[in-house]
């Protein structure tokens, strides 16, 4: 950690600009908080915010955005995967005028069955599904404009569908390669189990893009479509008992229960519709409730800095 600290912080001050570094310790066990509450009391522009657990990569990225002040702010993994060196490369198309700058691992290291071809297909679904043209959502290593990144509610594993949920508030993307070293320490959690669930996941950005603030259309069609076409096969049945007199309750008695199972499901899918419409109007009047609790947050004020020298 203590590397990763001074490598970022010597690009910064070549940079020129001024800066600050949130480091997210997403429950740790070892002791990685305490050498941050180290460097934190010698630096004022460093921040630490120790989460009481693990909550995950998503919550983690969270916590940084929520508590990141700068105008332009850069999200990259703590194990040195991603190169400082490059962080300049994103803050000049952020300089540009885009919004959202993604990284494009373009030459991975990672095993080729277990990792980079699911990674290659999972992301062309991504982009096809989305409508966002980038080749790499999975990687953390990305940019952005305080005001895109704070409209963005971030929760599950949201964090590599950032550029598709920021499509959709009109940002304006692009996506730059960057390299893929091997990590310096500790081993990768994530397996080719994660890419089924990446499925799933595909499923909810879908939705999520075409129907976040009209479900009752989504709900409403498909069960408007029941209830019609139960109600043809009831008004059908009605009918023929008329015009005939014949025992249709006999006669066609899964017909009856077709339609029936229809017009139910489909007022049930209405309804379903009509509740997801009051979510949405609660999303937009949101309690500003977050996906984590922090335990504490250590920054040494500039005054106290001024005094440990």
């Amino acid at each position: 950690m203590t590397k990763l600290y001074d490598r970022v912080k010597g690009v910064m001050e070549q940079v020129g600009s001024s800066f600050e570094l949130v480091f997210v310790d997403d429950g740790s066990r070892d002791r990685t908080c305490r050498l941050l509450e180290e460097i934190a009391a010698v630096d004022s522009r460093v921040l630490v915010v120790k989460l009481r657990r693990n909550f995950g990569q998503t919550s983690a990225l969270a916590a940084g955005f929520d508590h990141s002040s700068g105008e332009f702010i850069l999200a990259m993994d703590g194990d040195l995967q991603h190169e400082p060196t490059e962080i300049p490369l994103f803050l000049a198309k952020l300089e540009e005028g885009y919004d959202v700058v993604s990284g494009w691992r373009a030459q991975r290291g990672d095993n080729m069955m277990l990792r980079r071809i699911p990674s290659r297909v999972a992301n062309w679904l991504m982009a096809k599904l989305s409508g966002v043209d980038i080749h790499d959502f999975g990687t953390t290593f990305k940019a952005y404009r305080r005001e895109v990144i704070h409209n963005i509610p971030l929760y599950g594993e949201m964090h590599r569908f950032i550029p598709a949920l920021a499509s959709w508030y009109g940002a304006s993307i692009c996506e730059i390669p960057i390299t893929n070293p091997a990590r310096e320490s500790g081993q990768s959690h994530y397996g080719i189990s994660r890419t089924f669930r990446v499925f799933f996941d595909l499923l909810t950005i879908r939705f999520l893009l075409k129907y976040m603030t009209r479900p009752l259309h989504f709900f409403g069609s498909i069960g408007s479509l029941g209830v019609f076409s139960g109600g043809m096969i009831a008004g059908w049945l009605l009918l023929h008992k008329l015009l005939t007199g014949h025992d249709v309750a006999g006669e066609h008695a899964p017909w009856f229960i077709i339609a029936a199972v229809l017009i139910l499901a489909g007022i049930q899918l209405i309804g379903v519709g009509l509740l997801g419409e009051l979510q949405v109007r609660h999303f937009f009047t949101q309690s500003q409730n977050t996906p984590y609790t922090v335990d504490r947050i250590v920054r040494i004020r500039p005054s106290e800095e001024s005094m440990s020298r």
